[in-house]
């Protein structure tokens, strides 16, 4: 196992110390002919100039020569076999090299990009992957969501590069602006996740996402309580407070332990019990939340409306209700 670090070279720079490589690689085969040239013999006009030297040297670097002028001494073709060839496998290196990572490479991956972001239909959009965006995204991974639908929005290169290493989409903009939000087609997204580290910026890209998606589901960190109100106001569906349950957490491990533990289960994947949710069966319409098999029926979602399995109203599932659930963790109980 290596370190590796992210080059802080441009590609400009990385461009211009191939060719300088490259050149010196030239000027040092032509200096040493220049100094030969005695070694060398014209087949032309029996005469080696100058301009003779840089044409058989570029000739010698890139090709096997054509002949015209060719080494008839001892070291100027010991130079040219010991010196010249792997200087000119060197250059062939260098130039496929640089055309393949700055032009063809980008290209193909400029291209590759476009007809993705053209087919992009029912994804997960993250904006902001800082500790809960990330944490967001191990987790839907660890849930078994297809990286591939996942895309990340972040301003900051290097969060990008890191959500890029999960195998996610990945944009580097600002997620309060119209335009980066339909370029990465809000309107066909399944979900929104907003975690931008501060909860203005956070209610700016709930606002911003609303009036682009008016139908879609977006979930949003917000850490003062106060700020509530106008995330729901701005659109969220669905505010999360961590401060608030985190405090809700540690207040319950003072009293009972075992509650405090049954929460983070449900909350984590890698629990031996968690949450589900999905809609209900054809042949579980009419009969109560409490008799579904598939789990323990804890609530019921009906027109948007939250049902609790107390409610006389849980007592008949209907057609298009969705039923939240505990389930056991397959990797768990299988």
């Amino acid at each position: 196992m290596t370190l590796r670090r992210r080059t802080q070279l441009s590609v400009r720079m990385q461009i211009f110390i191939r060719l300088a490589i490259l050149f010196a690689l030239i000027g040092l085969i032509i200096l040493v002919h220049w100094i030969e040239r005695a070694g060398l013999k014209d087949n032309l006009d029996g005469h080696v100039s100058f301009t003779d030297i840089i044409y058989f040297t570029m000739i010698s670097a890139t090709t096997t020569g054509y002949g015209d002028i060719v080494p008839v001494s001892d070291g100027a073709r010991m130079f040219d076999a010991l010196v010249v060839t792997p200087i000119r496998v060197f250059v062939i290196l260098i130039l496929a090299g640089t055309a393949y990572t700055f032009v063809i490479k980008q290209i193909w991956y400029k291209w590759r990009m476009q007809k993705l972001q053209r087919t992009l239909c029912n994804h997960i959009i993250v904006t902001g992957y800082g500790t809960s965006g990330s944490e967001a995204i191990k987790e839907l991974l660890a849930r078994g969501t297809d990286p591939g639908t996942i895309v990340v929005i972040d301003p900051d290169s290097e969060a990008v590069e890191e959500a890029e290493e999960l195998g996610c989409i990945v944009m580097l903009g600002d997620s309060t602006r119209d335009a980066t939000l339909m370029a990465v087609h809000i309107e066909r997204a399944a979900a929104l996740i907003v975690s931008a580290g501060r909860d203005d910026t956070t209610i700016l890209v709930c606002l911003t996402a609303r009036h682009l998606a008016p139908d879609l589901p977006i979930s949003v960190v917000i850490r003062t309580v106060d700020n509530e109100a106008p995330a729901r106001a701005a659109g969220a569906t669905t505010i999360i407070n961590p401060v608030s349950f985190a405090g809700l957490l540690l207040a319950g491990s003072a009293h009972d332990t075992g509650t405090t533990e049954y929460l983070a289960d449900l909350a984590s994947v890698d629990g031996r019990v968690q949450l589900s949710e999905r809609a209900v069966a054809s042949d579980e319409v009419g009969r109560p939340l409490v008799s579904i098999n598939s789990g323990l029926g804890v609530r019921i979602l009906r027109g948007g409306e939250p049902i609790g399995f107390w409610e006389e109203r849980a007592g008949a599932l209907q057609a298009g209700d969705r039923i939240i659930e505990i389930v056991p963790t397959v990797s768990r109980e299988g």
